[in-house]
């Protein structure tokens, strides 16, 4: 939390700092445009490999437990089908409460300009040429060239082939692969490390540019996304009442605790006693809680794909790219994917691994990341108290259908 708060410091006082000086001292602000121009590429780069092998590990790992039993693969079937749910949803919600509630445009005018050096990845092609460009020739080439949906289509299809492997011979690439994933978590560590020099050096080129508008547009953007959370947290009411047969009122009760240290730590893993607790308290057996919950924790974050998607879509609402029909789909279908990959990695570390594919799907620039990063400590609280719920919720659902109720 003293991180987190000190990268937010940072980006207050850079754009305070900007405002004041203004177009006063473009030596100052060139410098430090130069300098969060590094640190963001440092970002970047380690995007696509840490894409690749989350995806892969993630893929085996939830192979693994699925052949643990019926049990399981309903939970993990369950899981996936609302992981694709809220990615739909944000699809949805997210362009609706931006036409209801825009950005003002004095405001996202400055603050584009103030990003003026940020450029789309690239247009997506008519729906026809994008379902061909699904499936690469060659995913090198993909890689190289941030074609990020055709590479993690091919991932995805390599993943499931090794699961397909003798535990003797699929052991070696788990290994390396998952090696890959800790050395790549370990450098955007290092580069994260930096977080308060690179956001201050952001923050000032845009609040230079910008002015006030870069703190109104923060704000907006922390209420656009938040609300896009909590579609996920009254579903989870929903989901607990329809599929588990548990009134919202008594399932409210069952789950402030859990609710509580999930505000508080921002930490689903830290609420995993009090859900226990929690869902017992609501008639589950402990067969159904000691085996669904900790798959939850491990693989699911329901609004990951919704929340993900939310902040690439208001990156484009920021940007003024226009989102059609088929970016919106390659939006889902990245923010659902990705979400398996990224869901033990710290917050600050999926919030890159996770949005930033998305965007360049959707054809989004992703240069804005670096400075929603910052504030993500407030979506961030949204994000583990839905969470937290849907996994009572989910769990609740699973033992009603496996007759593990009292």
């Amino acid at each position: 939390m003293l991180k987190t708060l000190l990268v937010l410091g940072a980006l207050a006082i850079g754009i305070a700092l900007g405002m004041a000086v203004g177009g006063n001292a473009p030596g100052l602000v060139n410098g430090a445009d130069v300098v969060g121009s590094l640190w963001l590429r440092g970002l970047q780069m380690t995007v696509v490999p840490l894409v690749v092998t989350l995806l892969v590990t993630g893929i085996l790992r939830t192979a693994q437990m699925a052949s643990a039993g019926r049990l399981t693969v309903r939970a993990i079937a369950t899981m996936i089908a609302l992981l694709w749910a809220s990615a739909a949803m944000a699809a949805l919600v997210t362009p609706a409460l931006l036409a209801a509630f825009p950005l003002p445009e004095a405001a996202r005018a400055a603050l584009r300009g103030a990003l003026a050096t940020a450029q789309p990845t690239g247009e997506v092609p008519p729906f026809t040429e994008f379902l061909r460009a699904l499936v690469p020739t060659n995913p090198v080439a993909a890689a190289a060239n941030d074609a990020i949906l055709p590479l993690i289509i091919f991932t995805l299809a390599f993943a499931f082939a090794l699961t397909r492997l003798s535990p003797d011979q699929r052991a070696p690439v788990q290994g390396l692969f998952a090696a890959i994933a800790d050395a790549m978590i370990i450098l955007i560590g290092w580069v994260l490390a930096l977080a308060p020099i690179g956001v201050f050096a952001l923050g000032l080129v845009v609040g230079s540019r910008a002015g006030v508008a870069a703190f109104g547009a923060l704000g907006h953007y922390v209420l656009v996304v938040t609300s896009v959370g909590g579609v996920v947290w009254l579903s989870g009411f929903v989901l607990a009442w329809i599929g588990g047969r548990t009134s919202p009122l008594t399932f409210l009760r069952a789950s402030i605790p859990a609710q509580a240290v999930a505000i508080s730590t921002q930490s689903s893993l830290a609420s995993l006693p009090a859900m226990l607790t929690g869902v017992r308290a609501l008639g589950v057996g402990e067969r159904t809680a000691d085996v669904v919950l900790p798959i939850a924790v491990a693989l699911f974050r329901a609004t990951g794909p919704c929340m993900n998607l939310a902040v690439a879509i208001y990156v484009a609402h920021l940007m003024g790219v226009e989102l059609g029909p088929v970016a919106l789909v390659a939006g889902v279908a990245a923010a659902a994917i990705t979400t398996m990959g990224a869901v033990s990695l710290p917050g600050s570390i999926s919030f890159i691994s996770s949005i930033a594919p998305i965007c360049i799907a959707m054809g989004v620039p992703v240069e804005p990341l670096a400075l929603l990063l910052a504030i993500e400590v407030f979506p961030d609280i949204m994000r583990t108290l839905s969470n937290v719920t849907m996994d009572m919720a989910v769990t609740t659902t699973i033992a009603r259908a496996e007759g593990d109720r009292e």
